[in-house]
């Protein structure tokens, strides 16, 4: 009976798995990953999707297409990339890998549609997604509150001279003619004026974001992961989230190793993997060199926003 039964399971792995495939299409997959919190779109998704066995095919067909319980609502250039991917590892984690932007871009399309990208969870199980512009989109939090006062957010966050520094990079990488980060940075570079309308620089202000994330939902609701620590420590801010989440501290230090060429921890297996896996070549760029002077002046700017942003949180992260 017992041969029996592993005949018949295996058969079926493979033909039902085919089914499932013909008879719903599979949620947008991470596709390689970049830089943390580096924007993937879903139509370069949908144009790789991953490859998976019978058997975890089969699997993946069965359970419930959810609405999110849990959303990685920013920030840009602060490791939302790299935590995603290690929470994945997770078996009770089952999360979307590109960003949907719909509580940002794709509001209009309807939470049907919203729903639909996401992957199916079996009960237990925990629907998650990352956008890191939520964070400074002035609609988001209203529009998460409407879908569920009940949502869990995480902020990843890191130092916001090195962000800016690191968003200006990006940037670079794809516009090589663009103006110079010092010139970006002021408005005035002889009176020392912040240009704060330059959104590398905008984004950093976190005090100023979060005020408006706390009219909707209670801090205790809201967690803010260092991007320092998940690099430092990838284990130690895992263990927080997972605590956060409700989930069984199963992702430990056993998960990792610290890449030294990339300047990284990285997966020694990845979800649905028995190989190692790094976030990609886009990930850790070189940052240009930045002129010291206008890096202490943006981080004399960031000082009060920085001393408010640890009292709203009740954490210091040691950016000064």
């Amino acid at each position: 009976m017992l041969f029996l039964w592993l005949y018949m399971f295996y058969s079926c792995a493979g033909s039902c798995a085919g089914l499932a495939a013909r008879g719903s299409p599979a949620p947008p997959r991470a596709a390689p990953p970049g830089q943390p919190g580096e924007e993937s779109s879903l139509e370069e998704q949908r144009a790789a999707p991953d490859a998976a066995s019978p058997i975890s095919s089969f699997f993946n067909g069965s359970g419930t297409k959810r609405l999110p319980q849990a959303i990685i609502i920013g920030v840009k250039k602060g490791g939302t990339r790299a935590l995603l991917e290690f929470l994945r590892v997770h078996p009770d984690v089952r999360a979307v890998g590109a960003e949907p932007h719909f509580f940002d871009r794709n509001y209009e399309r309807g939470l049907a549609w919203y729903r639909d990208l996401m992957p199916r969870t079996l009960e237990g199980q925990i629907t998650m997604e990352k956008t890191p512009s939520y964070f400074v989109t002035k609609e988001a939090p209203a529009r998460i509150s409407s879908m569920s006062k009940g949502t869990k957010l995480i902020v990843v966050v890191r130092d916001p001279v090195t962000r800016a520094i690191s968003d200006y990079t990006q940037t670079l990488s794809k516009k090589p003619d663009i103006p110079t980060f010092e010139s970006l940075t002021f408005k005035n570079r002889t009176t020392g004026l912040i240009d704060t309308s330059w959104s590398a620089i905008q984004i950093g202000i976190y005090a100023k974001h979060l005020e408006n994330w706390l009219l909707y939902f209670p801090i205790g609701q809201i967690l803010f992961v260092s991007g320092e620590r998940l690099i430092s420590d990838p284990a130690g801010e895992l263990g927080r989230v997972q605590d956060f989440l409700g989930l069984k501290r199963i992702i430990t230090d056993k998960h990792f190793y610290f890449n030294k060429t990339k300047g990284f921890p990285c997966l020694k297996k990845a979800e649905g993997s028995s190989k190692p896996h790094c976030l990609g070549k886009t990930k850790g760029r070189t940052h240009p060199d930045i002129d010291q002077e206008v890096v202490q002046r943006l981080r004399d700017f960031y000082r009060p926003f920085n001393m408010k942003f640890y009292q709203m949180t009740g954490q210091d992260f040691g950016w000064d």
